[in-house]
């Protein structure tokens, strides 16, 4: 017995089971969400490259003609203080002319690429400074575990393969880079260029496609790390929900109010219908304020047999009418009116009372 009871415990503790959505949302408030910082990376290079590929005659056209006329006019100018305040800001306009589009590149593809991965999330209390990440035990422990031997293995792959595939771009163009030793300085400036670019897109597109594996790696990291055992599901559960041992006690415990409240309200009633046995129905009719008799207790069974002893020690008139009481009880709750369908019946009822008491 003691062995199965020992079992059950190790399966109960044993994290088998999916995160929860509760658990999910408090990780990712904390900041707690798995990402590729491979993936971004590799993705701004193909970006930067692409661009380069794309523009790259238009910026060369305008770095040659800030640089032709820098050589041939703003050299042979006065060497005086607002002229060198005139040249620096010409060359500073320029280069920001020519820089800005690669900055706002870098901007929109780091935004996009994070908003990829892990969508909206801005937590400033993370920046704030804390003193364990200063700890050289910690320091030690991200060092020699299995995470940094991962990312090792990691780095020296990604240095292989993109190694190996600029080694075969600049082999297949080797004819090319070799011929612009014999052809002009602009000629051969475009050869290697072309062949830089290229090289760096095929690169920076292989690097994404290794990113991608170490994006669904990450994945499955984090997936793993934020597995529950039952026993946690069980527990997340009594937290939000309540205790069911806890619960049931205020349930008890409010049905005891409302009981005290129903029975302190019960002697304004006019008439208690009942079944005789199962069933009692607490009547009060105000012509002046309410548009119908009010249902102001019920019960039935030994809360029956309650009312109608409140009752006769109020001298509340008692009288049985089995299906009225039954049709009642079922179909009314407390401060329910009666309905339509009942009027006669229970204005048959309270006309007898008002006699008995000698009411109009």
């Amino acid at each position: 017995m003691s062995m199965v009871t020992l079992d059950l415990q190790y399966f109960a503790g044993e994290k088998t089971e999916k995160a929860t959505a509760h658990k999910r949302s408090e990780t990712r408030k904390k900041g707690e969400v798995f990402k590729s910082i491979d993936l971004s990376t590799a993705i701004s290079l193909f970006a930067f490259f692409l661009y380069f590929r794309i523009a790259g005659a238009t910026l060369g056209r305008q770095l040659g003609g800030m640089m032709g006329s820098f050589y041939g006019n703003e050299l042979q100018m006065d060497l005086t203080q607002n002229n060198i305040l005139k040249l620096f800001s010409q060359l500073s306009i320029g280069m920001l002319k020519m820089l800005l589009p690669v900055f706002v590149l870098a901007l929109v593809v780091g935004v996009l690429s994070q908003l990829f991965q892990i969508g909206v999330l801005f937590h400033p209390e993370l920046l704030l400074f804390k003193g364990e990440r200063l700890s050289p035990l910690s320091g030690l422990k991200r060092i020699y575990s299995l995470r940094a031997v991962v990312e090792l293995l990691k780095s020296m792959l990604k240095i292989i393969f993109v190694g190996l595939i600029t080694f075969s771009v600049i082999w297949f163009q080797r004819t090319a880079i070799v011929q612009t030793a014999q052809e002009p300085l602009l000629t051969a400036a475009s050869t290697i260029s072309r062949v830089f670019l290229n090289m760096g897109l095929i690169a920076s597109l292989a690097l994404v496609l290794l990113s991608l594996l170490d994006y669904f790696y990450q994945k499955f990291d984090f997936e793993k790390k934020m597995r529950m055992s039952k026993q946690d599901i069980k527990d997340e559960y009594k937290t939000i929900e309540g205790d069911p041992l806890i619960k049931a006690k205020i349930r008890e415990r409010q049905k005891q109010m409302a009981m005290r409240r129903m029975m302190q309200e019960l002697p304004k009633a006019d008439v208690v219908i009942t079944n005789p046995t199962h069933f009692a129905v607490a009547l009060q009719y105000d012509a002046e304020t309410m548009s119908a008799p009010t249902v102001i207790a019920k019960g039935a069974d030994q809360i029956a047999f309650r009312i109608k002893d409140i009752a006769r020690n109020h001298g509340i008139t008692i009288v049985e009418r089995k299906p009225l009481a039954r049709a009642l009880y079922a179909q009314l709750d407390i401060g329910d009116h009666v309905p339509e369908a009942f009027f006669q019946a229970v204005a048959e009822i309270l006309a007898y009372v008002y006699r008995l008491k000698g009411k109009a």
